[in-house]
């Protein structure tokens, strides 16, 4: 390897070699999803991803030899800088993410390049990686790495935990993904759960109105907001995040695969399920153009899957650690498991991501017999 030169992204060329690091350094991971390309730029262009309003972001390219060799952002997000520190975030803490090279030398040096940036912006402490908000793609995968990952969940080289350790970094916090069979009923106990909920006249779970899908996602996003906001890690949408987020997940939402549980005719939980839009993703190579596009939209009519995500659910917190708050979860689970079965053809659910410390999701995953099937890791590490 010759002299690595390490510069910021500027301008278009620039941008597209960055995302196009990405694939090349991934195409031969036969478990690694290549991204819509178009997801890409949005994510990356200001105007077009709202984590920009309230975020400082560097992107850096690593060359030798005028040969490109890495990447990696580095970013502040400004809401984080608000957060109480023992919730993870808090004051002075900046991060970086979409790492990728190809030797340890080069993450290392691009690393370093990152943590200078950092600090020359005020930071004395790094949580990373997180691509680009704790809301998108939060952690490395450290475990998991034999199966392609669900929609909107990362896929890294198992080279990377060695390297980003030796550069420094302890682990914060892991974050886990169960999977589970759906096909089979739940044990006895979880169907007694259920049966009890639905004899409670002060409960009732709902589908999402599509026609209505505004308000539903408003009602979602400030249970969520609420919920989870004493959570590690947490950082609250904004109203702008909140309308993008709806858009971006609109095409994929089906009515019956996403509940709200109400209680005296309050909402007061949530859960969203999507099908596994990787599935069809993978077989197009994550191109649009020419005919992609096309058998992506075929899909999004249909969208018959073997697995289903569970990315979010939440709970408000007058009600969280109560029997309550479990017979909701089992109840939305329940009627989503029978639809996702008979409706979309799929076998096998997943759910995550959730904390290592979050005591109640991890009861609900056992209680359903759901195993860990992925780790990420989120390492810290002083300025």
């Amino acid at each position: 390897m010759g002299e690595v030169a390490v510069t910021p992204v500027s301008g278009k060329r620039d941008l597209k070699e960055f995302i196009d690091c990405g694939y090349a350094f991934n195409r031969d991971d036969p478990n690694w999803v290549p991204p819509l390309r178009s997801e890409m730029v949005e994510l990356l262009t200001p105007g077009k991803n709202p984590f920009f309003t309230h975020a400082r972001v560097q992107l850096f390219l690593a060359r030798s030899n005028g040969t490109i060799i890495g990447r990696i952002s580095a970013h502040i997000d400004e809401l984080a800088l608000t957060q109480p520190k023992d919730q993870g975030m808090g004051p002075g803490t900046g991060n970086w993410g979409l790492l990728e090279a190809d030797s340890e030398a080069t993450a290392h040096i691009l690393i370093a390049q990152a943590e200078e940036w950092l600090r020359g912006q005020g930071m004395t402490r790094v949580l990373a990686p997180i691509s680009l908000s704790i809301w998108e793609e939060p952690g490395l995968l450290v475990k998991g790495h034999d199966h392609p990952p669900t929609v909107m969940m990362g896929h890294h080289s198992a080279k990377y935990e060695g390297w980003i350790e030796s550069a420094g970094y302890t682990p914060a916090k892991s974050l886990f993904t169960y999977e589970l069979g759906i096909t089979e009923e739940f044990p006895p106990i979880v169907q007694r759960i259920i049966k009890s909920g639905e004899k409670n006249d002060r409960i009732n779970i709902r589908q999402v109105e599509i026609a209505h899908f505004d308000r539903e996602a408003k009602i979602i996003i400030d249970i969520l907001n609420e919920a989870w906001s004493q959570n590690w890690g947490f950082v609250p949408f904004t109203e702008t995040e909140k309308a993008h987020i709806g858009k971006k997940l609109k095409p994929l939402v089906r009515e019956d695969l996403i509940m709200i549980a109400e209680l005296d005719g309050d909402p007061v939980a949530f859960m969203i399920t999507l099908p596994n839009a990787n599935e069809p993703i993978a077989r197009i190579g994550g191109k649009l153009l020419p005919f992609g596009w096309l058998k992506m939209l075929r899909w999004l009519r249909n969208p018959q899957v073997r697995t289903m995500r569970v990315p979010l659910m939440g709970v408000v917190q007058k009600l969280q650690s109560s029997r309550m708050a479990s017979q909701l979860a089992f109840m939305m689970i329940e009627y989503i498991r029978r639809n996702a079965i008979s409706r979309y053809g799929a076998t096998r659910g997943e759910i995550g991501w959730i904390l290592d410390d979050n005591q109640g999701m991890i009861a609900i995953a056992d209680a359903i017999n759901a195993d860990i099937n992925r780790e990420y890791k989120i390492y810290a590490k002083p300025l």
